[in-house]
């Protein structure tokens, strides 16, 4: 298990690298453009050689990215047709930079219901999977559940990667799942206690497949059980607590998968040696405990 952070490329991709480092983080996600708005910025041909040369260097990965806030597959068509150009653009980029692939939120059915907005969100996942390299992910991470989100329950994640399959594409084995343990708490499914842990994680089985869970957004939660609302928090100062990471740590389904910090900061200024030490500490006692 690789424990790191949403780090900045102010500067160019490759800066992200010694940001990375400068934290203590193993592993990285980004931006490969400003995530809130359309317009998409192609990374520079030295960024991208430094990224990937600083990457081998250093061993910081598996790198991913982060789609653009303005993603919604729920949507009208143009706001759809956006989302498709804009997630096609970062797929390019993550396999341009030699990341795991694209992170995205599903965006929201707008009151519609989920079942009104499935057909086009996989038709817009197609688009974008035909589009695209083989060796790139398309990654669906979990909502927090608030304002008609798509994909908030592990249920519907499942349903729509269902019916890529359906479509028999050949694409649908590209698309794998971040969870947002803020996001899953918030949900209500109740990720703190190795019982509410199991049972979670059973359904994820089910429902989605173990095997297709590629990274975890690692944040603490401002907001309590079932609260439907995205507020992260540092680890340690929120609902979840040090002894709900100890318990999601020590989970046999997150051996291998990289978490990755997305909380404010000590500071404000986000995610940094405080809570990377924090993280670090606790997969120290879990792994402690395991080999005991």
């Amino acid at each position: 298990m690789k424990i790191g952070a949403h780090v900045s490329t102010a500067g160019g991709a490759h800066k992200a690298i010694d940001n990375a480092l400068a934290i203590g983080a193993e592993c990285i996600q980004i931006f490969a453009s400003s995530p809130r708005a359309w317009a998409f910025k192609p990374q520079k041909p030295e960024a991208i050689e430094g990224f990937r040369a600083r990457s081998a260097e250093t061993g910081v990965g598996p790198a991913f990215l982060h789609g653009s806030y303005l993603v919604n597959l729920g949507g009208d068509e143009e706001l759809v047709g956006k989302s498709i150009g804009s997630l096609t653009a970062h797929m390019n980029a993550a396999t341009e930079l030699g990341a795991k692939g694209v992170i995205f939120h599903s965006g929201s059915n707008k009151g519609k219901g989920f079942d009104a907005v499935l057909d086009q969100a996989v038709a817009a996942m197609t688009q974008v999977l035909a589009n695209t390299s083989q060796d790139t992910w398309l990654i669906i991470e979990n909502s927090a559940g608030a304002g008609n989100h798509i994909g908030a329950t592990f249920e519907e994640i499942g349903r729509m990667i269902a019916a890529l399959e359906s479509r028999e594409s050949g694409h649908s084995e590209r698309v794998r799942v971040c969870i947002d343990t803020q996001h899953t708490f918030a949900a209500g499914y109740d990720i703190t206690s190795p019982g509410g842990l199991a049972a979670a994680m059973d359904l994820f089985d089910s429902a989605i497949g173990l095997d297709r869970l590629a990274a975890v957004h690692a944040n603490d939660s401002k907001t309590e059980l079932g609260s439907g609302k995205d507020r992260h928090e540092n680890i340690g100062h929120g609902s979840i607590g040090e002894e709900g990471f100890a318990n999601i740590m020590a989970h046999p389904a997150f051996a291998n998968v990289p978490f990755m910090l997305e909380v404010p900061g000590i500071e404000g200024n986000g995610p940094d040696v405080p809570n990377i030490d924090a993280l670090k500490a606790i997969r120290a006692a879990t792994d402690t405990k395991v080999s005991g």
